[in-house]
């Protein structure tokens, strides 16, 4: 007796495809008609002078979506989805200009496309100063610059910029750095490597393990990095895979950070100020009052209001030698009552205080 035939695979996916194919059809139609009230949002917000980009609504709707989510999909992969959506969005309602630390393949230029999506405008700029003044004199609608990371701390680029411009925190960006070893040049003829100061803070360990006698040269950015070392005969740069693959440069070590959850914390930046969405955090600069305690006075002010400090860093101040200029960060938006309490205390134990703006809380790493 012959043995039955089994069903073809094709047979059997079939429906599963047509059903899959139906549910396309929908989601089209809906994301079309969706589509079209975006449109008449644009339209009352050019009416009012509403921003286009408002993080509060971003993060409600991202939270929306999380709470509605029943599985099988991520909440992460719902949120890439939705910021793409929202980007095309903005496109319709009015084009942006997004200011970024390039060249096209920085770390900020995967920031910018995780957090804005593809259907916005990105400008490269050659160091973070720039995308500040960029912002301030109204050649870009945003700009995202990068923070504070993980194993490598505060990006002091950024942090002294500040001292000049007159901008707001406007919201901020969770990424999740890759670090790559890249070259053309044979491994064993490396002597030299590029890459921006804080990524070989990051890398220290590792590069220690692996390249201990190697010349570790400094650049703007890992894009301008990669760039130059394409043609070398022995030298590399630690960028992003997408930096080698743009510029053409290979692979030679994948992951060099010496954590593997290496995080880098974004800022966006922009002329106006965010409105509470609920979960917030405040970024404040300062400089005390030159008496025993007075920092201590400070950060007092906020504990006794009953609000945490989750990042504190400081830099020269730039007026005499050491004195510093204070950064904090804390878990509260500015209109809250204890935080605004808190503020104008604070304010009068220093020479001189600054809110640098009041943002939705990153949830998730992009």
């Amino acid at each position: 007796m012959l043995p039955a035939m089994a069903t073809p695979p094709d047979d059997n996916l079939t429906p599963l495809r047509r059903r899959i194919d139906e549910l396309d059809e929908q989601i089209i139609a809906l994301l079309s008609e969706r589509a079209k009230v975006v449109v008449d949002v644009g339209e009352a917000k050019r009416g009012s002078n509403t921003p286009i980009y408002a993080p509060h609504r971003e993060r409600a709707v991202l939270d929306r979506i999380a709470q509605l989510n029943d599985g099988p999909l991520s909440n992460h992969t719902l949120e890439s989805i939705y910021r793409e959506l929202m980007s095309g969005s903005f496109a319709l309602e009015q084009s942006l200009r997004i200011g970024f630390l390039g060249p096209p393949g920085s770390f900020s230029h995967l920031a910018a496309v995780r957090h804005f999506g593809r259907s916005v405008e990105f400008t490269e700029f050659e160091n973070i100063e720039p995308v500040f003044s960029a912002i301030e004199h109204g050649h870009c609608d945003y700009g995202l610059v990068p923070y504070e990371n993980s194993t490598g701390g505060s990006i002091t680029d950024t942090l002294d910029a500040f001292h000049e411009h007159d901008v707001y925190v406007y919201a901020e960006a969770l990424i999740g750095i890759n670090h790559c070893l890249l070259s053309n040049a044979p491994r064993e003829q490396i002597t030299r490597i590029v890459s921006r100061p804080e990524v070989f803070s990051q890398c220290a360990k590792w590069l220690g393990r692996h390249f201990p006698d190697a010349q570790q040269i400094n650049m703007a950015s890992t894009s301008l990095a990669v760039q130059s070392i394409v043609e070398s005969h022995d030298a590399a740069a630690i960028g992003s895979e997408l930096a080698g693959t743009l510029y053409g440069a290979n692979m030679i070590y994948n992951s060099i950070q010496d954590k593997p959850n290496n995080v880098t914390r974004f800022l966006i930046l922009a002329l106006q100020r965010a409105e509470p969405s609920g979960t917030d955090k405040t970024s404040i600069s300062f400089v005390t009052n030159h008496q025993p305690g007075a920092l201590v006075d400070v950060l007092a002010v906020f504990r006794d209001a009953g609000v945490n400090l989750s990042h504190i860093d400081k830099r020269p101040s730039g007026r005499e030698n050491w004195r510093y200029m204070f950064y904090i960060d804390a878990d509260a938006h500015a209109d809250e009552p204890a935080m605004h309490a808190a503020i104008e205390t604070a304010k009068e134990l220093c020479q001189d205080f600054r809110v640098l703006g009041s943002y939705p809380r990153a949830e998730q790493v992009l």
